[in-house]
């Protein structure tokens, strides 16, 4: 049986997400304060990216080889030219820094992009629904409440620096569900016969003024 006080202490802990930035190209700040000090422990963010939002894994290497973001992405390969409807969702378990005025306080940003997505029916926009992370604790050195933590099946070491294995944790009292909404501005189903149309008359156009150039001014044996 877990005690009232127990239960609130573990239900202290709070993950909160944003997107900075405007446009396809976004930064995802992800914060994590727990309701107790981590002693030591790695603490990260497992974080599920839907079809529409995905992480360029070139990118991700470049910002881990300059110490700047340590993540790893499931899976690891990415079709980055992919269409939304194309795409499937990816995992990305994204290492928090400890914040230097908090002590219980954790966060990391990642780069994310949004894929194109179909032309919508009667409204110009996509919406992409990104999750609430769900928050990691791996503690090689020390032991966690049992009341408060389950372990975890995350097949990555404590640190992405190296390889020796270690448990990770999951909380037994999950925060609450908050979910972020990214609003992708799309075409309109209704004028794709005018697009078509408009497309096919510029092209033809291209194409007559450059051949008409080539004729007049090219030199042909």
């Amino acid at each position: 049986c877990v005690t009232p006080d127990v239960q609130a202490a573990c239900r202290d802990s709070t993950v909160t997400q944003e997107l900075l930035e405007e446009g396809f190209h976004r930064d995802l700040l992800v914060r994590v304060e727990l309701g107790q000090d981590a002693g030591g422990c790695a603490v990260a963010a497992r974080v599920p990216l839907p079809p529409g939002i995905f992480v360029d894994p070139y990118e991700l290497a470049a910002l881990r080889q300059h110490n700047v973001t340590k993540a790893v992405l499931f899976p690891d390969v990415v079709d980055l030219e992919a269409p939304e409807y194309l795409a499937r969702g990816l995992v990305l378990l994204l290492f928090l820094e400890p914040e230097a005025r908090c002590s219980r306080c954790f966060r990391a940003a990642v780069p994310v992009h949004v894929r194109y997505h179909r032309p919508a029916q009667g409204t110009g926009e996509a919406l992409v629904v990104l999750e609430s992370p769900e928050v990691l604790l791996c503690c090689c050195h020390g032991h966690l409440s049992a009341e408060c933590w389950d372990p975890a099946e995350v097949d990555t070491p404590c640190s992405s620096d190296t390889a020796r294995p270690c448990q990770w944790h999951s909380t037994k009292h999950r925060p609450a569900y908050e979910e972020l909404m990214l609003r992708v501005p799309v075409g309109l189903r209704e004028h794709k016969s005018l697009v078509c149309a408009l497309t096919l008359l510029t092209t033809a156009l291209c194409s007559g003024l450059i051949l008409a150039a080539a004729c007049k001014y090219g030199h042909f044996s």
